[in-house]
């Protein structure tokens, strides 16, 4: 069901962008729109693990500098039936981590020097098989397609707009309201991409948190981890890029409120209530 819930979410996606480029500027909007869509997805597939490695500065990890965690991710691989990943460490004190990559043979997992300072080997083997579940369904190249097109709809979404109110917009969107309906349909086209792009991001880390808890055989590992992770995230922010926020295992910004509403992540309660329903 989620899996289906997912592939609309995609579609949805991709007309609202087909669409944005239509009120941007006509078919010939719409058709940029769609070599636009192909673009960001050929680029998305190919480069989003290089470049979100390199805005963190993540070093590879030798087999010989934490060979527990190696030891860790090749048991836990073994179990998925998945290729060994690369693994790296960022540098800060932020416990944190994430999966990238665009397939299960191109994946790499980067953790922290914060999250190895404060999990114990139970509550790392729950995250390494959180970020493992990412990589074997594949929801890193499904979350990075999806935030590329989201700013990718919002950005035409502004363009049309500021457009229709300087006087921009096609002649025949000028006359009987064209201006206002182009205005109004750019901030629900905006608002609506932003939307579901977070839902696809809450809906995946559900289904990673399932996956992980299979795969270390005890959900109460990842739930003690997510404990632990929210209150260290807490108390030392981390100076993350919103572009890349749902990747990691918890949220790397703060916020609560509203900011909440539009958070990449369902809330820590919930996840670890469901974990805790599973391992009862």
């Amino acid at each position: 069901m989620r899996t289906l819930r997912t592939v609309l979410f995609m579609t949805i996606l991709t007309l609202l962008l087909v669409f944005a480029g239509r009120a941007l500027g006509g078919n010939t909007g719409m058709a940029i729109a769609l070599v636009v869509a192909a673009a960001m997805n050929f680029g998305a597939y190919w480069f989003s693990d290089r470049m979100v490695l390199a805005m963190y500065g993540a070093r590879p990890i030798s087999e010989t500098e934490y060979p527990e965690l190696n030891s860790m991710i090749r048991e836990l691989c073994g179990r998925a039936g998945l290729p060994i990943p690369k693994l790296y460490l960022i540098d800060i004190d932020t416990p944190n981590a994430f999966a990238t990559g665009r397939n299960p043979e191109h994946a790499a997992v980067a953790v922290t020097s914060g999250i190895l300072r404060i999990l114990n080997r139970e509550e790392l083997m729950g995250v390494l098989g959180h970020e493992l579940a990412h990589v074997k369904n594949r929801d890193i190249l499904i979350g990075s397609i999806a935030a590329t097109f989201a700013g990718a709809i919002s950005m035409l979404a502004s363009m049309a707009q500021w457009g229709a109110i300087l006087g921009g917009g096609r002649s025949e969107d000028r006359n009987g309201g064209g201006i206002f309906a182009t205005i109004l349909f750019s901030i629900v086209a905006s608002l609506a991409a932003t939307l579901i792009q977070l839902a696809i991001s809450r809906s995946r880390e559900f289904v990673a948190d399932e996956g992980g808890a299979s795969l270390t055989g005890e959900p109460k590992y990842l739930a003690s981890a997510l404990q632990k992770l929210h209150v260290g995230v807490e108390k030392i922010p981390m100076e993350a890029n919103p572009s890349t926020a749902h990747m990691f295992i918890v949220n790397p910004l703060r916020g609560g409120g509203l900011v909440s509403l539009f958070s990449t992540h369902p809330p820590l309660e919930e996840r670890i209530k469901r974990l805790m329903s599973r391992a009862a």
